[in-house]
C-alpha cells in the first residue's frame, strides 16, 4: 500500500522552504507519496520528486501595509485560512499522515482543535519544530504559554535536530520526540571559478571574504559585524564583507541603516552588496567566491541554520554566534568554524583576528556522514507510519 504524506509548509523561501524541499525529496525516495501544501510562491523545482500543492496564503504581503494594526490583521487572516485550508485538505483527499514543517504557535488556540478533532479521528500529525526555545513572545505572557500549549496539542511525533528540553508552554507532551539530523544542501556546481566570480562582484582577488547570506533580520547582528570588521582593520585590512539577500520581514532595520552604518564606519570600499532573490545558481558562484560566512546570531537563536547547510555543500567554514543549540553543537563540534560570544562585538573583533592567523580547517567529512537527508527521512518515515 502506498504510503501517503500530506506536508505542511507556509513559507516561500529561505532556509524552511530549502529545508521542505530536500526533506519531501529525500521521502520521496524512500517511495512515500509527498504532496507539499504550500504557497504559489513557492519555487517550482525542477528536481522535484514530490507533488506541489500551491494553495495556501502568502505570509509576506505583496505590498507593504502602512499600519501596525493591517500588519496584525492580515497576519492573522492568512495564519487562520491557512490551518482552515490545512484541515480542509486532510478531510478532502483522505490523508492520514501530516508533517508539519512551519511549525509555530501563533493564534494556535484558535486553529488547534482544527487539528485535534482530526487526531481523535486517526490522523497522525508530526512536526519538525525548528526552534525548540519559544521565547519569542507576541502579546501577553499567558496568552503566549497558551499558545505554545495548544501548538503541540494535535502532535503524536516531534522531530527535533539535537536532544533538548522543549518548551511546551507548561503542557505534558503527549507526542514522542525524535532526533534528525539537518542535512546539506543540494545545490548546484558553479558556472564560474572562484577568480571569475570575484570579478564580477567587485571582490579583489587577494581580499578574504565574508558573506552574509539569505533574510536580512535584527537577530543575525549584522550591524555589529560591520563594527567589527572597522574595528579589527588594522590587523585585518583585507578583510571584505558580501551582503547577499534582503529584508523580508516587517519591522526589521532596512538594508539602507546597514549601508548607511558601513559608510559611517569607512567600509564602503570593503562591502559588496547583492540584494534581491538569489536564484541557486548565483548562490553557487557567491558561496565559491567566499572564504567565510557570516552566521552572527544574537543569543536569543537556538536553531539549526539552514545557511550553514548551504556552507557545508561548499566547504565554506563560518564565524558564528548566538545560544545553545544546533548550531553551536555543529560549529564547535565539527570545527565547521569560530564560535564566539553572542551579541559581543569585541569576540566579533577578536574572532576576525585569530581567522586571519590561523583559518579554521573543518572535518567536513565527518559533518557529511552524521548529516544526511536519507537518515532524516527514514527516522521520519518510521516514525509517521509505524503501526498504531
Amino acid at each position: 500500500m502506498t504510503r501517503r504524506l500530506l506536508h505542511f509548509v507556509e513559507e516561500s523561501y529561505g532556509g524552511a522552504a530549502d529545508y521542505a524541499h530536500a526533506q519531501s525529496n529525500a521521502l520521496a525516495a524512500l517511495g512515500v507519496d509527498v504532496r507539499l501544501l504550500t504557497t504559489p510562491n513557492y519555487p517550482a523545482r525542477s528536481a522535484a520528486r514530490y507533488a506541489r500543492r500551491p494553495a495556501l496564503l502568502e505570509l509576506r504581503p505583496a505590498k507593504p501595509l502602512p499600519t501596525r494594526a493591517q500588519r496584525a490583521a492580515r497576519f492573522a487572516y492568512v495564519k487562520l485560512t491557512n490551518y482552515q485550508r490545512l484541515a480542509d485538505c486532510i478531510r478532502r483527499e483522505g490523508f492520514r499522515h501530516v508533517l508539519i514543517g512551519s511549525f509555530g504557535e501563533y493564534l494556535a488556540p484558535i486553529w488547534s482543535p482544527w487539528l485535534c478533532a482530526l487526531a481523535r479521528e486517526g490522523v497522525v500529525f508530526g512536526a519538525v519544530v525548528h526552534d525548540p526555545a519559544r521565547d519569542y513572545v507576541v502579546g501577553p505572557r499567558w496568552w503566549h504559554r497558551r499558545s505554545v500549549a495548544a501548538a503541540y496539542g494535535p502532535l503524536q511525533e516531534v522531530f527535533v535536530h539535537e536532544a533538548a528540553t522543549l518548551d511546551t508552554g507548561g503542557r505534558e507532551l503527549r507526542a514522542r520526540v525524535t532526533v534528525v539530523p539537518h542535512g546539506v544542501y543540494d545545490y548546484p556546481a558553479p558556472a564560474r571559478s572562484r577568480d571569475e566570480a570575484r570579478r564580477a562582484l567587485g571582490v579583489p582577488e587577494s581580499a578574504t571574504l565574508f558573506l552574509a547570506f539569505g533574510n536580512i533580520r535584527d537577530a543575525k547582528n549584522l550591524d555589529l559585524f560591520l563594527r567589527a570588521l572597522a574595528q579589527a582593520a588594522d590587523d585585518f585590512p583585507n578583510a571584505h564583507l558580501l551582503v547577499a539577500g534582503d529584508v523580508r520581514s516587517a519591522g526589521q532595520k532596512p538594508v539602507a541603516y546597514y549601508r548607511g552604518l558601513a559608510a559611517e564606519l569607512g567600509l564602503e570600499g570593503r562591502c559588496h552588496w547583492r540584494l534581491g532573490d538569489i536564484a541557486p545558481e548565483e548562490t553557487a558562484e557567491l558561496f565559491t567566491a567566499a572564504d567565510g560566512i557570516v552566521l552572527t546570531y544574537a543569543r536569543a537563536f537556538r536553531s539549526a541554520s539552514g545557511v550553514l547547510a548551504l556552507a557545508a555543500r561548499y566547504r565554506v567554514p563560518c564565524l558564528a554566534s548566538g545560544g545553545d543549540g544546533p548550531l553551536r553543537q555543529a560549529v564547535e563540534g565539527y570545527g565547521l568554524g569560530a564560535w564566539r560570544a553572542p551579541d559581543d562585538v569585541a569576540a566579533l573583533v577578536d574572532g576576525l583576528r585569530r581567522w586571519r592567523l590561523s583559518p579554521p580547517t573543518p572535518r567536513w567529512e565527518d559533518y557529511y556522514a552524521d548529516h544526511s537527508w536519507m537518515v532524516n527521512a527514514r527516522r521520519v518515515a518510521e516514525r509517521l507510519f509505524e503501526k498504531r
